[in-house]
């Protein structure tokens, strides 16, 4: 079983010299945007690698010059492949860490018993697996008050110095932008000091520790703590770091971005992966450093940014455009603009397309979906019962008005994100209407008033028990069965998979495994479509996306070289955080103003998701009105680059079986 095929999606074909050139002179051309040393590694594992490699390096420099070297490290998950990475080596006997000494980076406060701790956690992935002494990690004093903060903080750092100072620091980019808990608004002037952390951030600690009730405050060293050190080492990974990698290297230093605040520092290294390189100019425009290796998606790029830039869409652009604004080279290429202009025009103009499931009896040549065979069996698969309507809604109604034989398979419950308040409130109006229907029993009663008492008597952290998690699995059953009603899918064609990895009724999600995998399988055998739909969010704020991601596309493998798969096209849809490049975008549905209201209808009808859903991250708005905003924007892209004005466009790319 293949179990993380989506990480292995490569929409980019990034040539290997933008990101690990064969020779310095090269390299200084490239990294003319970057105002840090910024090294781009194929996988976050080869980048780790380097780190690792980097940190014995060190160890040994510093050990054979003062007899010890003193580190600064942080707990971070983006740390983690690299502590793996230190212990394989001094497994390997490649490295000694009894002469490391270790400060611990930042740790919560109050520090409860049994609560998170940074140090438990360093402990856990790294200290406890290598020959560092005891005696030689020091951490935050869990007895500290706040009355006696500012006197520890700077005894903290006069520890520090009494050691000599910082040899090596290092800690993750947080996808905020900061550096340990050096929140957002922090100075490069900060110190060891007490914090307020903010939701972002608390949210990540409740998710990465497993908690539902993160710290608000933690202690922290400060930015001109990091600064200080001989070496920093510091990275990030994933398409989820692209746009704060970006702002931390390129960017001018700002106290919005911490992690920018380390420019200027002589010995700083920022390390990540391919995608979360692929905001940095050298990956995303690479023709402002250096000549291109072009093919069409870099081309239509580049043409997007064109037109951006001079404010004028693709038929306009001139000769004179392409030379001003550094494109000279496919001016070169093609003869002339006018020649790039056609070409990248009709490219875009044949993503878009009315009938997602294919034209009957039309000529498919430039469209993106075949006519034959019509109608098609098409399974649209939903991370949550109300991810098909939010993200491609449009495409849905489409589907099924256009006459195809149209299933939607909710992969799982998503009980956890059914409030309490939202539950009462069915109980409420049953409780009014079970006597004058006749089924208030003593089953019902004892039922009613269990569920009562629960929920009076729960506090943060506790788990709903067995019956209310399948109450809260039956409301959203009930409104994505409404919503599906509404838009016209056939009743035996909803199906709610309920893959067994996310029924642990805590924000913690169980592995993958091939019983989930089976599920989707079955259904795919039985239905045998020549069309699915899956989504694409790789980088989905809660994780689950990825994972019912990698769930179809494991069973799609086990599954490719069945007859009916050779008839079978796989499209990738984004939902409400995020769409698609229009360089990757292949296929384009319009969607009208009646056909925009008819999709915010049918989100509307997921009532327990309004106002109340509990993973609506950082972005105040709710997902109708991200959803249409998403929509509307990608419409507004074609029509700004010269292609008919549509009210809102959804858009997909296909993936091919690896």
């Amino acid at each position: 079983m293949r179990t993380d095929l989506s990480s292995q999606i490569k929409l980019d074909r990034i040539p290997r010299r933008y990101y690990n050139p064969d020779s310095e002179i090269e390299l200084a051309a490239l990294r003319r945007a970057e105002r840090l040393d910024t090294r781009i590694f194929e996988t976050s594992n080869d980048g780790a690698d380097f780190l690792a490699s980097e940190i014995v390096r060190y160890i040994k420099r510093y050990v054979g010059m003062k007899g010890k070297c003193v580190m600064v490290l942080g707990a971070g998950n983006s740390t983690h492949p690299v502590y793996a990475s230190l212990i394989r080596r001094y497994k390997a006997g490649e490295v000694d860490f009894k002469d490391v000494v270790v400060f611990n980076i930042s740790e919560f406060f109050p520090l409860n018993p049994g609560g998170p701790s940074t140090l438990t956690r360093l402990e856990n992935v790294f200290l406890s697996h290598v020959n560092i002494r005891p005696e030689n990690i020091r951490s935050i004093n869990p007895a500290i008050t706040k009355e006696t903060m500012y006197e520890y903080c700077q005894a903290y750092e006069e520890s520090i110095a009494e050691e000599g100072g910082i040899d090596v620091a290092l800690c993750e980019i947080a996808p905020s932008g900061a550096v340990a808990f050096n929140e957002p608004g922090s100075s490069s002037a900060s110190y060891c000091r007490l914090v307020l952390l903010d939701n972002e951030t608390r949210r990540r600690i409740s998710k990465d520790y497993k908690i539902d009730d993160a710290p608000a405050t933690a202690i922290t060293l400060g930015i001109s703590n990091l600064a200080s050190a001989h070496r920093v080492l510091t990275m990030a990974w994933g398409e989820n770091s692209a746009d704060i990698i970006r702002r931390a290297v390129e960017e001018t230093p700002s106290s919005t971005v911490p992690a920018s605040l380390l420019q200027g520092h002589p010995h700083v290294k920022v390390v990540t992966d391919l995608a979360g390189a692929e905001d940095l100019t050298r990956i995303s425009h690479p023709w402002k450093v250096t000549s291109c290796e072009w093919d069409d998606k870099l081309i239509r790029r580049a043409i997007v940014w064109l037109c951006n830039m001079t404010k004028k869409p693709i038929l306009k652009l001139t000769d004179k455009d392409y030379k001003d604004w550094g494109l000279g080279e496919l001016v070169a290429l093609y003869g002339s603009a006018y020649n790039v202009n056609i070409k990248v025009f009709n490219e875009l103009q044949h993503t878009i397309t009315g009938w997602p499931g294919g034209k009957p009896d039309a000529d498919d040549t430039y469209r993106p979906e075949r006519a034959n065979p019509f109608p098609k069996r098409v399974i649209v698969f939903s991370p949550h019962p109300d991810d098909d309507v939010i993200s491609m809604g449009g495409t849905l109604q489409r589907l099924v008005s256009q006459g195809h034989d149209v299933h939607v398979a909710y992969e799982t419950s998503g009980n956890i994100a059914v409030g309490d308040e939202d539950m009462m409130r069915y109980f409420l109006m049953m409780d009014k209407i079970a006597p004058v229907f006749g089924f208030d029993n003593e089953n019902y009663r004892k039922l009613s008033t269990e569920v009562e008492t629960f929920v009076a008597d729960k506090k943060p952290g506790d788990i709903d028990a067995p019956d209310i998690r399948e109450i809260k699995t039956m409301i959203r059953q009930a409104e994505a069965t409404i919503a599906c009603n509404y838009i016209g899918v056939k009743p035996g064609h909803i199906h709610f998979l309920r893959l067994p990895f996310y029924e642990t009724g805590t924000i913690e999600k169980g592995k993958l495994e091939q019983r989930d995998v089976d599920i989707v399988k079955r259904l795919l055998e039985d239905v045998k479509p020549h069309q699915i739909f899956v989504a694409g969010d790789l980088a989905d704020p809660h994780g689950t996306h990825k994972v019912c991601t990698d769930a179809v596309l494991a069973a799609i493998d086990e599954l490719k070289n069945e007859s009916w798969m050779a008839d079978c096209r796989i499209w990738m849809y984004r939902g409400a955080w995020a769409e698609w490049e229009i360089d990757h975008i292949e296929m384009a549905v319009p969607i009208s103003p009646e056909e925009l209201r008819s999709k915010r209808n049918s989100i509307l009808k997921h009532q327990s998701q309004m106002e109340n859903a509990p993973f609506l991250g950082n972005d105040d708005r709710l997902f109708w009105q991200r959803a249409e905003e998403r929509n509307r924007a990608t419409a507004r892209l074609y029509q700004n680059l010269g292609l008919a004005s549509y009210e809102a466009i959804e858009a997909f790319v296909e993936y091919k079986p690896l």
